[in-house]
């Protein structure tokens, strides 16, 4: 049997054809091959189309399919990753609304923290695990404070896995871990929140038929099984948010397993058993894939908005025709703390560990006379890894601990200068895979197609490809200090800094 994993990304759509047997990727694609745009209208705003995702996914598929490594029709369940938080509404007709508000947007932060203070800190902590901040909820109800139209249209409102799921096979689903990453999910009632709805002023009906991560959300139909190559009644049978599902695909499931990512957004993400939340709501807690009323996991989510996407703004500013590979090699040449450069790597929205605050980026104590493009490209991985490490010590506020860190050798873990900064800065050994989120999501589609009979089964043999351990007598230490004293000046001063 073969396994189709489609991971919808905020640069790309990423698909996979896995081996369940032998669980062994025989072929994978990305669409598009340049990283995709994100619109926005307004500054602190960001958009994308959910009919593009659609559009990517379709062209992923049938590169995949053209390898001529497989034969389609053997494919037997398919799984979707998705990157989380984004809002998505459709009519009764299932056309989109307007563009997807996503995860990086940050207009509804006034909405959010007003929310937090009127329905009460007390009970959100305690019921939802989270401030509304600028989650889904308070982005619905941006809509349907500005764009009454729209909103009065509305038949359901989803996450972009759920619409790829309808888009598939017509059919729409979503799941408590959906719902809680929308802060829309009551965890001492394992519902939807009544109090956010009455608050907001949300119809439940809007909400789609709530189903197991685990389990089947439709079948595919007909209609895109011929333009895909497919077989007709192919089942959906997992949708998870990008960081759940790369804690899958890592096979971090129980209490005290950690994981990260360092894609277009940085992410360390610690399950937990307990329903526990940080009382300024700077880490997150949602519901994991394996999550039940009776067996409760929770990931608890550090968010980074400005990680991949600054090395990203610092490429198309700075590296000319380099590859990634070129940067991470140019950068190489430079010794720790770049000669005194430093890059803030806050321009991505507003930063939940940071408040919800928008800061921007910044880059300081450049010298004309010595600092050279690669002397840029160390200082914006150092400052990224700096980022993650302030981050991990409110984790440590809230009581994880993390003893060693799961990662997939992708994106910014392909650098040996990030890694190594990761590593270094927060004193934490770093377990490097070969995998990425739509190999997780393939995985994750044989487990909810009953194929393997639990995760544990469907991870079986999964060894590192690498371990990296902090050095001793490092100078991160000293160097992230220096770092961390630029941040607060930052925050308190922010038009001393050179924006970006």
């Amino acid at each position: 049997m073969l396994l189709l994993g489609i991971d919808i990304g905020t640069s790309s759509v990423k698909v996979s054809v896995v081996d369940a047997l032998k669980r062994t990727v025989i072929s994978a694609a990305q669409y598009p091959e340049t990283e995709a745009d994100i619109i926005s209208p307004q500054p602190g705003w960001a958009e994308q189309s959910p009919d593009s995702w659609w559009e990517y996914t379709k062209q992923a598929i049938l590169k995949c399919n053209a390898s001529g490594t497989y034969d389609p029709l053997q494919i037997g369940a398919i799984g979707i990753a998705y990157q989380m938080h984004g809002l998505v509404m459709v009519d009764s007709q299932q056309h989109v609304l307007r563009n997807s508000i996503i995860w990086c947007d940050s207009r509804a932060v006034d909405i959010g923290d007003k929310a937090f203070e009127e329905i009460g800190p007390d009970f959100c902590l305690e019921h939802l695990l989270n401030s509304p901040g600028n989650f889904t909820a308070s982005k619905l109800a941006w809509v349907k404070d500005e764009e009454p139209h729209l909103y009065s249209k509305i038949d359901k409102v989803m996450l972009p896995g759920d619409f790829i799921a309808m888009k598939l096979t017509d059919q729409i689903t979503t799941t408590a871990s959906a719902l809680s990453e929308g802060v829309f999910w009551d965890f001492k009632k394992e519902d939807i929140s009544e109090d956010i709805c009455t608050y907001f002023g949300f119809d439940s009906k809007i909400f789609p038929a709530i189903e197991p991560v685990f389990s089947v959300h439709g079948f595919i139909k007909g209609s895109v099984a011929a333009r895909l190559g497919l077989a007709k009644g192919i089942p959906v049978t997992y949708k998870a948010g990008d960081q759940p599902n790369n804690a899958l695909a890592l096979n971090v499931l129980e209490p005290g397993e950690v994981a990260a990512t360092a894609g277009t957004s940085g992410v360390v993400y610690a399950v937990s058993d307990q329903l526990n939340y940080d009382p300024a709501s700077r880490v997150n807690s949602f519901a994991h894939v394996n999550h039940t009323a009776a067996d409760k996991r929770l990931g608890v989510l550090l968010c980074i908005n400005g990680c991949g996407i600054t090395n990203r703004w610092i490429k198309k500013m700075a590296a000319g025709p380099m590859s990634y590979e070129q940067m991470n090699e140019a950068a190489a040449t430079i010794k720790p703390g770049a000669d005194g450069l430093q890059v803030i790597p806050f321009g991505n929205g507003a930063e939940r560990m940071l408040g919800n605050q928008l800061i921007g980026g910044g880059l300081l104590n450049l010298d004309y006379n010595i600092h050279s493009s690669a002397h840029l490209f160390r200082a914006t991985q150092e400052g990224i890894a700096f980022a993650f490490r302030y981050g991990i010590d409110i984790m440590r506020e809230n009581n994880i601990f993390p003893s060693v860190v799961r990662a997939g050798q992708a994106n910014m873990f392909l650098s040996p200068v990030f890694t190594n900064a990761f590593v270094n800065a927060t004193g934490i050994p770093v377990e490097l895979y070969e995998g990425d989120g739509s190999i997780g999501a393939a995985l994750g589609a044989g487990i909810g197609a009953g194929f393997y009979q639990s995760p544990k089964e469907a991870f079986e043999g999964r060894k590192a490809l690498a371990t990296i351990e902090p050095e001793p007598n490092t100078i991160y230490d000293d160097l992230y200090a220096k770092w961390k004293d630029t941040l607060m000046n930052t925050i308190t001063k922010t038009n001393e800094l050179c924006q970006f």
